[in-house]
């Protein structure tokens, strides 16, 4: 990578701007952009003489369940290196978080002290998740694999290496049998749990594939990618069901509604947009972010979807009639993930705080 693109890549991570112009399609070259999520980037800032390795990510765990939300409870610190994904254990009684260090860490929900530290990654670790019965955690980055821990002893259980680019995101399946992995080689692929070998691969997207996301049936995957859409297809033979085409730019993130019936997906058009699941038809488009969605997730619920953008903000709004209802404010960076607790009553975000 150039002198200037990864100058570039450390001044939008340095000073993330709310304007629209300043959305990394139309500043970054993808190598550039891949880079920065891997955080290869570590070039002094030019301009204000901060170092890359000068920023540290947070964890900020906040209460958001009744009209007083907004509390921060725990900050977690795990080092000095970006943290791009966090995740709550089935339970609701443990984080996960993984780090451009190339470590998975597990932390105590209700105390905010670490519980394992998994070193077998050898890149940034852009996505995690728990099985459904919260024995194993999937991650998975830059290096190109999927590995499966077991959470209890931090040993390792399979490592998948199919893909042939970075693995942006994964996911379990409702029932823990299969692993669902997006990848910037446009495949989206899924995994038999037990045994690591490959049942599908799905290449209907035509660039990086962002996020994944299983059905709470299990039946159905559906997939945002950078070509701008969100894909639905059967989760069994691979044939696509619906192309959602509203956003006008990069889809960054997916999440089902808990009862299945609803699609949630986020782009850097700075839109999140709620689509019917079965028709394809849109509901809502919420308009409250200032720059890029990076994250997107429903409570328990189903009443609300929580939200992560580049201007610095979790939002928490209605999610049949997209009225704000929380407005957090502090981050001092690009919101990269949340996520909610099980109960619904508090919300984990990750961000690129310095």
């Amino acid at each position: 990578m150039g002198n200037k693109d990864m100058d570039d890549s450390i001044e939008r991570a340095a000073n993330t701007s709310s304007s629209a112009d300043s959305r990394p399609k139309k500043r970054f070259s993808r190598r550039t952009l891949l880079a920065w999520f891997s955080g290869i980037a570590v070039a002094e800032v030019v301009a204000s003489g901060v170092t890359w390795e000068s920023f540290v990510q947070k964890f900020e765990v906040i209460f958001a369940n009744r009209p007083l939300i907004g509390t921060l409870l725990y900050q977690y610190s795990p080092s000095s290196s970006t943290v791009d994904t966090v995740a709550w254990s089935p339970d609701g009684t443990r984080l996960a978080s993984g780090s451009a260090d190339a470590t998975v860490r597990v932390w105590d929900a209700s105390s905010g002290s670490p519980v394992f530290t998994y070193k077998g990654h050898t890149s940034t670790v852009l996505s995690i998740a728990w099985s459904p019965d919260g024995k194993h955690l999937a991650s998975a980055g830059a290096d190109r694999t999927v590995q499966v821990w077991d959470a209890s002893s931090g040993s390792p259980v399979f490592t998948y290496r199919d893909h042939t680019d970075t693995v942006l995101s994964i996911a379990w399946s409702t029932d823990g049998t299969q692993i669902a992995s997006g990848s910037a080689d446009r495949t989206v692929q899924v995994w038999d749990a037990s045994t690591g070998r490959r049942r599908l691969r799905y290449m209907g997207h035509t660039d990086w594939v962002y996020s994944v996301a299983w059905s709470t049936d299990g039946t159905r995957i559906a997939s945002g990618s950078f070509d701008q859409t969100v894909q639905v297809w059967d989760a069994s033979p691979g044939r696509l069901l619906l192309r959602y085409t509203g956003h006008t730019n990069w889809v960054n993130a997916v999440a089902w509604s808990p009862d299945g019936t609803r699609l949630a997906s986020g782009s850097f058009d700075q839109t999140v947009r709620v689509w019917d699941a079965t028709t394809g038809r849109l509901l809502l488009s919420y308009t409250g972010h200032r720059d890029a969605v990076y994250t997107v997730a429903w409570s328990p619920d189903g009443t609300r979807l929580a939200s992560g953008s580049a201007d610095r903000t979790v939002q928490v709004w209605n999610a049949s009639t997209g009225r704000l209802l929380l407005d957090y404010t502090g981050h001092a960076d690009i919101v990269r993930a949340v996520a909610w607790s099980p109960d619904g009553t508090r919300l984990a975000s990750a961000s690129f705080d310095k």
